[in-house]
């Protein structure tokens, strides 16, 4: 990318729990639009493991990218490319560490989720674990998914509501199959009524995927 495609480079990196050089393992938080990185943080407050480090990086703007996640990918340009270009320099930076991608884990929420899972799919190797809390793959129905590689079995989580205003349900049942097709370990849970939200359960989740890979 050129510099001015850059727009979310130079950006605060805000960070919590255990130092990145005492970190058993990495979550990289992705908040969403018209949020920040201490609300996407706060969810850490539910997840009762020792040894993670939390790493958010912020959204000129507070916004990845200005238009719906269903929208053609161009009209969201250069937002999706250069936030997935954040979440690519917080994986180097962690890898330096000595930290490696199996012991990273990438969790967002709304927007945020949408580009997880796309940097995912579009990077795709073995990861700690995805996490994408009322979100999508990217793009419009017709977008090619041909997507290289491999997740390796990595796990994925994917938890919506059925009548989330943001993300169509179908869109979430379309993920999944893009995903396992990249040979990820999918748990689709469909909340009922739930609205755009987060809840206890997809906390317990997040938590029992957190505690496997310090384990490992």
């Amino acid at each position: 990318m050129t510099a001015n495609q850059n727009i979310h480079q130079g950006q605060p990196l805000v960070v919590m729990g255990s130092p990145l050089d005492e970190a058993k393992a990495v979550m990289i938080m992705v908040h969403g639009r018209g949020a920040s990185p201490r609300n996407i943080l706060s969810l850490a407050n539910n997840f009762h493991t020792d040894g993670f480090a939390y790493l958010a990086p912020q959204a000129t703007g507070n916004t990845w990218y200005p238009h719906s996640f269903l929208a053609p990918l161009d009209a969201n340009e250069p937002g999706i490319s250069s936030g997935i270009q954040a979440i690519a320099d917080v994986i180097k930076q962690v890898e330096g560490a000595g930290i490696s991608a199996e012991k990273i884990m990438l969790l967002g929420f709304s927007q945020g989720a949408c580009l997880s899972l796309e940097f995912a799919a579009r990077n795709a190797k073995r990861y700690g674990g995805v996490v994408a809390l009322s979100g999508g793959l990217i793009g419009p129905d017709d977008t090619s998914r041909d997507y290289e590689g491999s997740l390796e079995e990595t796990p994925v989580f994917l938890g919506c509501s059925d009548i989330d205003f943001h993300i169509p349900l179908q869109r979430v049942h379309d993920s999944e199959i893009w995903l396992k097709a990249l040979n990820a370990n999918v748990d689709k849970r469909i909340y009922p009524n739930m609205g755009h939200t987060t809840n206890d359960d997809e906390f317990s989740a997040i938590q029992a995927m957190m505690v496997s890979v310090v384990a490992e």
